[in-house]
């Protein structure tokens, strides 16, 4: 494998802080020691300015997490130089300083005019997104047309412990700003604007004054950075969302902000490239040792990714929508798009059951002020799962979920797609299952957990009591979460 990199690393790059689940991957493949050694930030949450009052409150991932209770607020050069030389290490030929001018079916050409053949082409070049470009595939978002201008400073203060090395994220007038501490008295800070009020404050008054306006505006942030000298920036980037209307093809896969792109507000950034790299690592193996198994195995990479996309899309499109701290046509422009934008229970469903990339959704939808529509779903789902909750036994009669499906599928395997199954159906996203599960799924119908435990276990030549047990723990969950029902027990909603 070869990797062709444009920059020489250590190289500059915003996007500090991490999320719990990105050092799950990072723990994963072997990488996560350097990391700890490396003596960034410990992160323990986010403290917000935001939702029904300007008084800021936090979240900590001890809440929901108990592998990584805490993540890290990185240093991107040293961060991302950590990375590159552990692919060094683990065999990756690494060519720093060669940029790629092209992708074709048969590999890539470099910008020095050399060609180099390849099966299958990664790429990973960020917001340049050479393949979708080159291929028309980039689908922007409407509803996120945002531009972020950030800087860095020395000195000024943090917030009070324990919420110290949290990152601050403050609501004001005409967005929302940031402010991440670092490793050595270092802040990064930036103001996430709409797309058109930035490019035309920073084209009447430089990017320098417009970017001190902002911070200025943000009375918490400001009052931090009281006596802080302005290290490097400040910088602009477009953060105008997108996503690939398709992220694999012919000898190609699509990572990062190559793929897709979503609003910074809850610093997803690195967790989709890293989780994304995961995956696409997983898909290139897949597909150049079982070349039979690869469109099954793009099939699900691409369900995967955009899965975890769309959770993110559709949390902060609602988190936007419930802002009620501050007032002006930026935010009232969002919860008007907000409100509409979605299907409130499928919404409800994404953002708030689930789903283990993030793990903060309740304690942040709780400080906004929800529209109508999302509310009264969100509670009429919350009874109609307690209403399911149950203990069942043997003699519990159970079956299958109007419109929902065993479906045989690539699920994510060790460190490949493997044949599984998933169950899927309207409004749900896909749920990989054991196979064990999925039998339960496929025998309900409407008969006892005794009697499909029996027809598991004689299909499979296993031991009948065993089977029984798992069967019926495995339905207390499924019941929980509406992939089955008690016949007579109140319908989910």
């Amino acid at each position: 494998m070869v990797l062709f990199e444009r920059e020489r690393f250590p190289r500059a790059h915003v996007g500090e802080s991490l999320l719990p689940a990105t050092l799950a991957i990072l723990d994963d493949i072997g990488v996560l020691p350097a990391i700890a050694a490396e003596g960034f930030v410990r992160k323990a949450g986010a403290t917000m300015s935001w939702g029904r009052d300007a008084q800021p409150w936090s979240w900590y991932f001890a809440e929901t997490n108990r592998r990584f209770p805490h993540s890290y607020q990185v240093w991107r050069p040293r961060f991302d130089q950590i990375l590159l030389e552990h692919s060094a290490r683990c065999g990756v030929r690494v060519r720093q300083g060669e940029a790629i001018r092209s992708v074709n079916e048969n590999g890539v050409e470099l910008a020095n005019g050399a060609r180099v053949e390849a099966s299958m082409v990664v790429d990973a070049t960020g917001q340049s997104a050479l393949l979708a470009c080159t291929h028309g595939l980039q689908e922007w978002d409407p509803f996120f047309r945002n531009l972020a201008v950030y800087a860095y400073f020395d000195g000024g203060r943090h917030l009070d412990p324990p919420d110290d090395g949290n990152i601050f994220i403050e609501a004001y007038e005409h967005g929302w700003l940031w402010k991440i501490p670092l490793a050595g008295g270092v802040s990064s800070v930036g103001a996430v604007v709409d797309r058109d009020f930035g490019a035309a404050g920073i084209r009447k008054r430089g990017r320098k004054r417009f970017f001190r306006e902002q911070v200025a505006a943000a009375a918490r942030s400001n009052a931090m950075l009281e006596g802080a000298e302005l290290r490097e920036g400040p910088f602009a980037v477009r953060d105008w969302s997108w996503c690939a209307s398709a992220m694999t093809g012919p000898g190609f896969v699509l990572v990062g902000d190559a793929a897709c792109f979503i609003d910074p507000l809850f610093s997803t950034g690195v967790h989709l490239a890293v989780s994304g790299a995961h995956l696409a690592a997983a898909y290139v193996t897949t597909a150049l040792r079982t070349p039979s198994f690869g469109s099954a195995a793009a099939e699900s990479y691409e369900r995967l990714y955009r899965t975890q996309y769309r959770h993110f899309h559709e949390l902060a499109t609602l988190f936007y929508a419930s802002n009620r701290a501050r007032d002006s046509y930026f935010w009232e422009a969002r919860r008007l798009t907000g409100a509409t934008h979605r299907d409130p229970r499928t919404a409800f469903v994404r953002a708030v059951s689930g789903q283990a990339a993030a793990g903060y959704e309740r304690s942040v939808l709780g400080h906004g002020v929800l529209p109508d529509d999302f509310a009264t779903a969100l509670q009429a789902e919350l009874a109609s799962r307690e209403s399911r909750r149950m203990r069942p036994d043997g003699a519990t009669r159970v079956r299958t979920a109007p419109g929902l499906e065993v479906r045989g599928a690539a699920v994510l395997g060790d460190g490949c797609f493997e044949p599984g199954y998933v169950i899927a159906g309207p409004g749900r996203d896909d749920l990989p299952v054991s196979t064990l599960v999925a039998s339960l799924a496929h025998h309900a119908r409407d008969d006892t957990l005794d009697a499909i435990a029996a027809r598991i276990a004689q299909a499979n030549d296993a031991d009948a009591e065993q089977v029984r047990e798992a069967t019926v723990a495995a339905a207390e969950l499924l019941i929980a979460d509406g992939v089955l029902e008690v016949p007579g027990q109140v319908a989910s909603g």
